[in-house]
C-alpha cells in the first residue's frame, strides 16, 4: 500500500473524529497539505487558523504566504519536498493555543502520518509543535531553534530542527544581521543543504527588502 493510500485511512478516521470539543467548532478538518509520495520533510505547525479551517489545508493564511515566500528563497518546495501537518486537525476558537488534553487526543492522528511519512526529517515551526515533543515545556524556541536534535516517535527516532512560526515573523519585520526573518532564512538554508542538497536554490535578487514589507 503506498503512503497515500495509508494516510487516506488515517484522513477518514479524523475527519469523523469527536473526541474533544474542537470537533464541534470546525469547519473542516485540517489533515495536510504536500505530496506524501516526494516529501522527505514534515513540517508540523500549531493548530489551524480562520482561513485553514474554512479552506481545510494548513498554513494558507498570511502567515502562510510569508511562509511560502521563505520556502521558495530557500529552494524548498511546499508541494514536493514537505508534508505539512498540525499537533491539531481542528481549529481552537478565536485561533487560542491547544490545550495539552486537545493535543493528546489529537496526538494518534500526528503520529500516524509520521509513521507512515518515514520523513528523512521533522521541522517543528514555532513553540507549540516543538513543545508536543520536548521534555521540557518551558523551552523557548530561540534558543533552540536552527539546531539539529533528535526526537523519538512511536520507538524511532528522527533528525529534527525547530525553526520560527512565521506568525511570528508578521510582527517582526526587520532583515538586519540577527534578526528572526534572517535567522529563518538561515534555517532554512541549513535544512535545503542538508536534507535537500541535491535541489538548485532559487535566485531571488532583492528579496530581503521585499521580504522586510509583508
Amino acid at each position: 500500500m503506498i503512503k497515500k493510500e495509508c494516510l487516506d485511512i488515517v484522513q477518514s478516521k479524523c475527519e469523523s473524529c469527536q473526541d474533544c470539543v474542537l470537533g464541534k467548532t470546525r469547519n473542516n478538518v485540517v489533515f495536510s497539505d504536500g505530496n506524501p509520495e516526494t516529501a522527505r520533510i514534515v513540517l508540523i505547525g500549531e493548530a489551524p487558523g480562520e482561513t485553514e479551517d474554512e479552506t481545510g489545508k494548513p498554513f494558507v493564511g498570511r502567515a502562510g504566504k510569508l511562509l511560502n515566500q521563505f520556502l521558495e528563497e530557500a529552494g524548498i518546495s511546499r508541494q514536493e519536498d514537505l508534508y505539512i501537518i498540525n499537533t491539531v486537525k481542528c481549529r481552537p476558537p478565536e485561533n487560542r493555543v491547544p490545550t495539552d488534553v486537545e493535543k493528546a487526543l489529537c496526538e494518534r492522528y500526528m503520529t500516524a502520518q509520521i509513521d507512515i511519512m518515514n520523513p528523512k526529517a521533522i521541522i517543528f515551526c514555532g513553540a507549540t509543535s516543538l513543545k508536543s515533543f520536548w521534555g521540557d515545556k518551558k523551552v523557548q524556541i530561540s534558543k533552540v531553534r536552527g539546531n539539529w536534535f533528535s526526537v523519538n516517535v512511536n520507538g524511532k527516532e528522527y533528525k529534527a530542527m525547530a525553526i520560527f512560526h512565521p506568525s511570528y515573523l508578521l510582527r517582526n519585520h526587520s532583515m538586519e544581521e540577527g534578526s528572526p526573518r534572517r535567522l529563518m532564512q538561515h534555517d532554512l538554508s541549513v535544512i535545503k543543504a542538508e536534507i535537500l542538497g541535491d535541489k538548485q536554490v532559487c535566485s531571488t535578487g532583492s528579496f530581503n527588502q521585499e521580504l522586510a514589507m509583508v
